[in-house]
């Protein structure tokens, strides 16, 4: 499920894209949500923190952050990592849901040296929730990088994160862990060995195009030929419509594609389904405390026939707060309300 490539040397700007691979609709809608939000860690509710950043989010079922940039200039990506350890939960850590992992950064850090040293810091535990559609639980690690450049990869393996923090960081996919992919990624020609570049839909070998590809991209000239280059890396390293092979929901078709700029805040969405590009520009959104929270509707009917195309910063509507997926929300569902371990 997914590839996240980085491109720093994007004529002063850091460029990056991703696909989001998965079996099913993800009902992605866009949220502008304004600093001042108060939000709690999704499990007992014992981390709580206010948003020190606004954020624009592409969020799943409206109740999960997947995606997004906030107005600090940091990005951050969840994708699909079958190996992801989370651990027996202990109560004693400090928690985060999965639902909130993602937004927690958005809401806090302006850098990726800051989140990490605070997950460093604090030895952070994430918390596997259940699938409030009834499918599989989600196993998947998180990418951050920022406007400087800097990069980081955080995997959880037996119970504890696993950070790889360096700008040289550029690609991640899904299976295997990351420390394996860097190896793995060397037996190709342009990388290190001599072997073809491989052309399936594999997860190694999408990380081995898109190291490639992103490694050679020109100078662009101005912000839309960095943004056009970055989209052709990632629907290279896209999936076709298909039935998704058995058991491996990472190994399922390209839904939606993203591309951000994190110097000049602009925020880029195709779906693979739709006909149109849409964007939006954090510096024309109102992120100040107190502004309401704000829905781009994607699956609405103007969306479906197309009718939404180029700067969608006006068209945010207010149809009420973004609800996390939590705990205490699966108990109110009449779901299980016990963590997964």
């Amino acid at each position: 499920m997914c590839t996240r490539v980085m491109w720093s040397e994007a004529n002063g700007a850091v460029v990056v894209g991703r696909n989001m691979d998965f079996h099913k609709d993800l009902m992605t809608n866009l949220w502008k949500l304004p600093r001042g939000v108060h939000r709690d860690d999704g499990v007992e509710g014992r981390l709580q923190w206010t948003a020190k950043y606004g954020s624009v989010i592409a969020a799943a079922f409206d109740m999960i952050s997947v995606d997004g940039l906030n107005e600090a200039g940091l990005a951050g990506h969840v994708l699909w990592l079958a190996e992801s350890d989370y651990g027996i939960r202990d109560e004693f850590r400090t928690q985060l849901s999965q639902a909130i992992w993602l937004q927690y950064f958005l809401d806090n850090f302006a850098t990726v040296a800051d989140a990490v040293a605070w997950v460093e810091g604090n030895d952070v535990q994430v918390v596997q929730m259940p699938d409030p559609t009834g499918g599989r639980p989600p196993a998947i690690h998180v990418a951050l990088d920022d406007e400087t450049g800097d990069s980081a990869i955080i995997e959880y393996v037996e119970g504890h994160p696993r950070i790889y923090h360096s700008p040289e960081y550029r690609v991640m996919t899904n299976s295997p862990t990351y420390e394996r992919q860097l190896e793995l990624v060397q037996r190709f020609a342009g990388l290190g060995g001599d072997a073809p570049l491989p052309g399936s839909t594999d997860a190694q070998d999408r990380f081995a195009r898109a190291t490639y590809y992103v490694g050679r991209l020109d100078r662009p000239k101005d912000q839309l030929e960095s943004i056009a280059a970055m989209f052709s890396v990632i629907r290279n390293a896209a999936q076709p419509f298909r039935i998704p092979d058995p058991g491996k929901p990472d190994a399922s078709q390209t839904i939606w594609q993203t591309v951000t700029d994190l110097t000049n805040r602009r925020y880029v969405y195709e779906s693979t389904t739709r006909p149109n590009i849409v964007w939006t520009d954090l510096d024309e959104l109102d992120f100040s405390a107190g502004s309401p929270q704000l829905k781009l509707d994607l699956m609405g009917e103007l969306a479906v026939q197309g009718g939404l195309a180029g700067n969608v910063s006006g068209r945010f509507e207010d149809k009420g707060p973004m609800t996390f997926l939590s705990f205490a929300l699966l108990e109110k569902m009449g779901e299980s309300a016990a963590p997964l371990t």
